[in-house]
């Protein structure tokens, strides 16, 4: 006689769609129990009390008006790309080429500000900068969606390809434009004349960027729920089949979606070069079109979501500087501690979607 095969201990279900406040609970439980545990590594490793560390944190994101409106300024230029990528990525498009799209975009910026800064008006050279800026960005999507509608190539090669040759066009120029001369760098565009340099809102230089993170995130939640073109993404995303059979013309779809992606990604590139830096690095976007792709995914691509999970970035990035000075510790303490953060995060969406099922409770059920 055979013996009957012994049931697991547990299952793992799937739940029912969670109320948002029970999903919310989870996600400030997965916080709390991270600072416990960064709380305890913290104490080991060494012998520093965490609350001194979590206050050097608050401190270094918000401690002076400068420091608070310098936070908010990086929420908005990370929020502005991760925004720019989420149409992609909601289609299945794994564009990872945020970076290079920014560098093109500021490129584009710097160059309208150094060859027409002294022939045209500052308002004509501002228009020439947005457009440019914005074709740039588009141009430099374009390309790997055209390649990708027509002949199905790995998207993710391409755009990722696509990153070096805007960084080595930006070292290329920055050679050709330098000053002075040998100095590997081209200093603030227009200093004297201040020809390009964006407007300032309330006589403000830190507004202007959160205006506009503000004004794309609505637009891209309307967009992306309430619009024909963010039903058609969704659907593509869902099934290329599902789309071709109800008549959606899937190429469209991709090059439409990573023009307005490239675009808003050059309009970040604008930001950084007229209104923040005043000049161009192959450095200026500090890999947050990297970083923009956790965000998206960490939020599931939900555009209010993204503001949240920006911030705390933003937070703990801003916060390792005053780490650093208050404790002896460098910046990479501050990387194990928001690695922890986000490994909490990412883990806690596991029990938002499943639930686990143990053996009792099933046959519970089941009588």
């Amino acid at each position: 006689m055979k013996e009957k095969n012994k049931e697991p201990l547990f299952h793992i279900v799937k739940r029912d769609a969670l109320p948002w406040y029970k999903s919310l609970g989870i996600r400030f439980v997965a916080i709390l129990l991270a600072l416990i545990l960064c709380g305890i590594i913290t104490t080991i490793t060494t012998g520093i009390n965490p609350l001194q560390v979590y206050q050097s944190i608050i401190l270094g994101a918000f401690g002076s008006v400068r420091k608070t409106w310098v936070t908010f300024q990086n929420i908005a230029i990370l929020l502005l790309i991760a925004l720019a990528l989420t149409p992609a990525f909601k289609m299945k498009f794994w564009n990872i080429g945020g970076e290079g799209q920014v560098l093109i975009g500021g490129l584009t910026s710097a160059a309208c500000m150094i060859c027409l800064g002294d022939k045209l008006p500052g308002a004509v050279v501002i228009l020439c900068m947005i457009v440019a800026s914005l074709a740039a960005g588009a141009i430099w999507g374009f390309i790997p969606a055209f390649f990708k509608a027509k002949w199905n190539t790995n998207e993710t090669l391409s755009t990722l390809m696509m990153n070096y040759i805007a960084t080595q066009l930006v070292a290329f120029y920055t050679i050709v434009w330098e000053v002075p001369k040998g100095s590997g760098k081209i200093g603030i565009i227009n200093q004297n004349t201040n020809v390009g340099w964006l407007p300032q809102i309330f006589g403000s230089k830190y507004l202007l960027s959160i205006v506009v993170a503000v004004v794309i995130t609505i637009f891209m939640y309307v967009y992306l729920n309430y619009s024909k073109q963010g039903y058609e993404i969704s659907v593509v995303g869902e099934s290329e089949n599902t789309a071709k059979y109800v008549g959606i013309k899937v190429e469209k779809v991709i090059i439409r979606t990573m023009l307005l992606s490239g675009a808003l990604c050059g309009l970040v590139g604008l930001l950084l070069v007229g209104g923040i830096n005043h000049t161009v690095t192959t450095t200026i976007a500090g890999g947050q079109g990297f970083t923009a792709v956790l965000v998206s995914w960490m939020s599931k691509f939900n555009p209010l979501t993204m503001v949240f999970s920006s911030f705390l970035i933003i937070f703990m990035d801003r916060g390792a500087s005053e780490i650093s000075t208050n404790f002896g510790l460098n910046h990479s303490y501050s990387d194990i501690l928001t690695g922890i953060i986000l490994f909490f995060i990412i883990g806690c969406e596991f029990f938002i979607t499943y639930r686990l099922q143990f053996r009792k409770k099933a046959e519970k059920e089941e009588q």
